[in-house]
């Protein structure tokens, strides 16, 4: 396969770099339109898929799916939804073996309540009004009963005239989105409607031949002022547990017992018939032909011409074959300056590891750890050929020991896959500070979450969007957590890839993975790392962690409470028409946040980072607030205090001059206040090099 390989690569090179950059024809998002049948296919396209326990009520673990891609909210007349005729499904697997456990399973109808009109709502009455039944199978799908009928789906936000208007539905869309909140018979609250779409990248950068973050202009997020169509279910943690177990019971934090596996699919019918007469029927069995479980892997993970194919299959009958591309991810050869590297400016600190140690090469096709297997020297570790060593050492594929895992069976809490924190000798196979466990042997793609982890309260100051990356910065730099190698809850280890939670920013997350990031936190240091020399945090790790695409937040605040998605942008407001390509996000009307409805937003990002003697902050606040800016070390002290004014609406830039702060890692929040308190609205972090 190596030799292969190489052939592949010398000839790619003599067609050209730009011929090689397959991920620039894909959007560096979930699953916006990330394969060539589905995007035929809107109605069935997978987009995202959340699981995190509920922050409001930790009892409660939610799972949201999420459909339609880019659906631009003036999109009339014939407004976006879901399909009649599709079976929507999430999935949840929780013993480890091979197969569902759980599945919850929506179908939608539509109702034309008025045909004399082309307008949507009209005179108090919904077209295509929708509702749903929603069934639950908790024998892996041999059995399904009905637990919610004739669900409400709230209308499309089509505009002011159609929702408050006294020509329209006369009501506010606040109440007709709270009003789509279900609660089904067997006890689990429900949504399914349309609303923001929760997730943040710089498409357009990201198209242009990797451009991230941009080299010339300011990254945007291209889903802002965007909708999806939203299944978002709030289930209790003793439902999911596969004994029926409340997390009170579980033995700690990371308890193996507490491990669910989570995935959405869209199956329609075999058979579509064109009448004609202008309808349509369907017949046969169901077949699936959409499914997401961790973000991105049909999106860049899969090359372009397996992904119809990589949208067939299931979890449980996944091709191995596919594992390739997973143990040499094409994006590791846009992170290698031996190979392409040099042309993706962007990516400068995202280099892969090719002298670990001085003695171990993660670059693509290299051998990573597999010179350890000879003389089972993982042996007492998960490494070891006994236990899982023959499925995670591989000759000429490097990512089997970290890629591949994370997406295929997560991560175990054992050796090496604990953190340097603590290893005797510094030597990585070492037993280490826990920080991770959300291992469930499937050898399929699914997103997994450890129930048991404690929640991280969203308006903390040490909340992070980096999740598990930021779990294991603390693990090893801040000495609230780096003094012992004890299992001890470190802030957002419930955080990416362990489940996913809404504000996580996995594009940077995921970016940084196949840098090697993990492997870095594990004692597999960057190739500017000399035993015995300097420390472990070089400025090789700090480029890592300091790199963003410049897109780090959503455009819009998330709700406090279930289902947690903003409600959708209006047809008629300031994301309708030509407006979209000028506005900025967060500025774009009101928002529910922390503090409720018309909250004073904010967005801020920093530049440049890594820098070396100063820095600046570019935020930008949708209402008159009082404002604070401070920058805090990576313990959390606070170093200082940029500004603490009201500030009016508008854009506003701060510069830190921090020529006499030591090398690090910083975080500089911008922290609101109006009549009902503060909140941290923002982190962000900034890199000092020299």
């Amino acid at each position: 396969m190596k030799q292969v390989y190489s052939k592949i690569q010398r000839a790619t090179a003599l067609l050209g770099f730009c011929g090689t950059m397959l991920f620039a024809n894909q959007a560096l998002a979930s699953s916006h339109r990330e394969a060539p049948l589905i995007a035929n296919d809107p109605l069935t396209d997978n987009v995202d898929v959340y699981a995190f326990r509920s922050p409001d009520d930790t009892n409660m673990v939610t799972l949201i799916a999420t459909y339609v891609p880019m659906q631009l909210p003036h999109g009339g007349p014939n407004y976006y939804g879901f399909g009649t005729n599709i079976r929507y499904e999430i999935h949840i697997e929780n013993d480890g073996t091979a197969g569902d456990d759980i599945i919850y399973r929506f179908t939608f109808s539509r109702t034309n309540q008025d045909p004399t009109t082309f307008f949507n709502v009209r005179l108090g009455v919904e077209n295509l009004k929708t509702t749903y039944t929603l069934e639950r199978s908790i024998d892996g799908g041999a059995t399904f009963t009905a637990i919610v009928t004739n669900g409400i789906v709230p209308p499309n936000n089509i505009g002011t005239r159609s929702i408050t208007g006294a020509a329209g539905l006369n009501t506010n869309y606040a109440a007709l989105f709270n009003g789509g909140i279900m609660t089904a018979t067997s006890g689990e609250k429900v949504f399914c409607g349309p609303s923001d779409d929760p997730f943040f990248v710089d498409l357009a950068g990201i198209f242009d031949l990797g451009d991230a973050p941009r080299q010339g202009g300011t990254p945007r997020d291209g889903l802002a002022c965007m909708n999806v169509s939203t299944i978002a279910i709030q289930v209790p943690i003793s439902v999911l547990q596969k004994n029926n177990q409340p997390v009170s019971a579980a033995a700690n934090i990371l308890d193996s017992d507490y491990i669910i596996g989570v995935w959405a699919s869209a199956s329609r019918q075999q058979i579509r018939t064109l009448n004609g007469n202008g309808t349509e029927t369907y017949s046969g069995s169901f077949i699936q032909v959409s499914r997401l479980g961790m973000p991105l892997t049909n999106e860049v993970v899969i090359p372009i011409g397996m992904k119809d194919y990589w949208n067939s299959l299931t979890p449980y009958s996944e091709d191995p074959a596919m594992e390739e591309f997973f143990c040499n991810p094409e994006l590791g050869l846009y992170m290698d300056n031996s190979l392409f590297g040099g042309a993706v400016p962007g990516m400068a600190p995202l280099r892969i590891q090719r002298n670990a140690l001085q003695s171990f090469d993660f670059g693509n096709t290299q051998d990573g750890l597999w010179p350890i297997r000879a003389t089972n020297g993982g042996a007492g570790t998960a490494l070891d050929t006994m236990l899982y060593g023959n499925y995670l050492l591989r000759q000429g594929k490097p990512r089997s020991v970290d890629i591949l895992p994370i997406f295929y069976t997560g991560v175990p809490n054992l050796a090496p896959y604990q953190l340097w924190t603590g290893k005797a000798g510094g030597n990585p196979l070492a037993p280490g500070k826990p920080f991770i466990n959300n291992f469930l042997p499937t050898f399929g793609d699914m997103l997994r979450l450890n129930m048991a982890v404690p929640v991280t309260p969203r308006n903390s100051a040490s909340f992070s969007a980096l999740g598990i990356v930021q779990a294991a910065v603390l693990g090893l730099t801040d000495p609230a957590y780096n003094a012992s190698a004890a299992l001890q809850f470190i802030p957002n280890m419930d955080g990416f890839p362990n489940g996913r939670r809404l504000e996580d920013d996995v594009t940077r997350i995921e970016l940084q993975a196949v840098s090697g990031v993990a492997l870095a936190a594990i004692g597999l240091w960057y190739d500017d790392y000399i035993a015995a020399g300097p420390n472990p945090v070089t400025p090789n790790l700090l480029g890592v962690l300091g790199y963003t695409t410049g897109v780090e937040a959503n455009d819009t605040a998330f709700r406090s409470s279930f289902p947690y998605v903003q409600t959708p942008w209006s047809g008629t407001g300031k994301c309708s028409g030509k407006e979209i390509a000028y506005v900025q996000p967060t500025l774009l009307g009101p928002s529910v946040g922390l503090l409720g409805m018309n909250a004073p937003t904010v967005f801020a990002t920093a530049f440049p980072s890594p820098f070396r003697d100063h820095t600046f902050l570019r935020y930008q606040v949708r209402e008159s607030a009082r404002v604070k800016i401070a920058v805090y070390d990576i313990q959390g002290q606070l170093v200082k205090v940029l500004s603490d004014k009201e500030e009016k609406a508008g854009e506003h830039t701060i510069r830190w001059d921090a020529d006499q702060a030591a090398q690090g890692t910083y975080l500089i929040k911008v922290i609101l206040e109006d009549g009902s308190g503060a909140f941290v609205a923002q982190t962000l972090k900034v890199v000092k090099t020299h």
